[in-house]
């Protein structure tokens, strides 16, 4: 049975661990910021944004979560293929939304490393590798290709090449890091939930064992009492026949 257990945690795989609401919770914050930060850039700060580009991309991913509240349910456990492509859309449309805003030019590109790091809680290592490996060629992309911020009066808002490559390595170092950190500290949990889950069976198995002796000595015990008054009788009997009968006999020997 403790085998059994064990086996069934493993098989679940990691992204059995997180529900679907928990992802759709989480891209909804995004939506949210991502829209609140493109009315302010454009109606506060006056940068020339293309609102009509943008705006697919973001209603992009209210579709998609439209959609998962509506075909899943709420309670939906998250198989590692849904997780994968979960987390690469989410990728590709935080890229494409840094594409039409600056790209790395834009302070929000640090948020490439959140789909990331939920990877590296929920998927497998193989798995998390691809969805970090995407991020890294989404963020390469970035650093050579994107639509240039521009002010009001056209000004374009670019970095310095060497602060450019800068951002650009710290991203990169810093996805790796997470990824690989996350991903080592859940691991380490696992193990300890499984030890927990393991002494937990064993302590239950020895318990039941325990009872079981308990029930058995009890019984032996309810039984030993008659027989003992049967033997006392029975010898008592025995002598007062004088060994005469041999079933009297039989009964004192046993």
């Amino acid at each position: 049975m403790l085998g059994t257990d064990l086996e069934i945690n493993q098989d679940g795989g990691r992204s059995n661990w997180v529900r679907l609401r928990t992802l759709v919770v989480l891209r909804w914050f995004a939506v949210l910021g991502q829209s609140l930060a493109i009315l302010v850039a454009s109606h506060v700060y006056g940068l020339q944004i293309d609102l009509s580009a943008t705006s697919i991309v973001i209603l992009s991913s209210i579709l998609v979560n439209v959609l998962s509240v509506v075909l899943y349910p709420q309670t939906q456990r998250l198989s590692d293929t849904a997780a994968i492509l979960t987390l690469i859309f989410d990728v590709v449309q935080l890229g494409a939304l840094l594409y039409l805003t600056g790209g790395l030019s834009n302070p929000f590109a640090l948020l490439l490393l959140a789909p990331v790091t939920i990877s590296a809680t929920v998927l497998p290592l193989r798995a998390m590798m691809g969805v970090a490996f995407l991020a890294m060629v989404v963020i390469s992309a970035l650093s050579l290709f994107s639509h240039p911020l521009m002010t009001a009066d056209g000004t374009v808002l670019a970095l310095p090449e060497m602060l450019q490559f800068g951002i650009w390595a710290s991203l990169i170092i810093g996805l790796a890091f997470n990824a690989f950190y996350a991903h080592q500290v859940t691991g380490e949990i696992n193990d300890m939930s499984e030890a927990l889950l393991a002494t937990q069976l064993a302590l239950g198995r020895e318990q039941k064992l325990t009872d079981l002796g308990g029930v058995v000595a009890a019984a032996a015990h309810e039984l030993g009492t008659p027989l003992a008054t049967i033997k006392l009788v029975s010898a008592e009997l025995s002598e007062e026949l004088s060994g005469h009968d041999e079933d009297f006999g039989l009964l004192t020997s046993n």
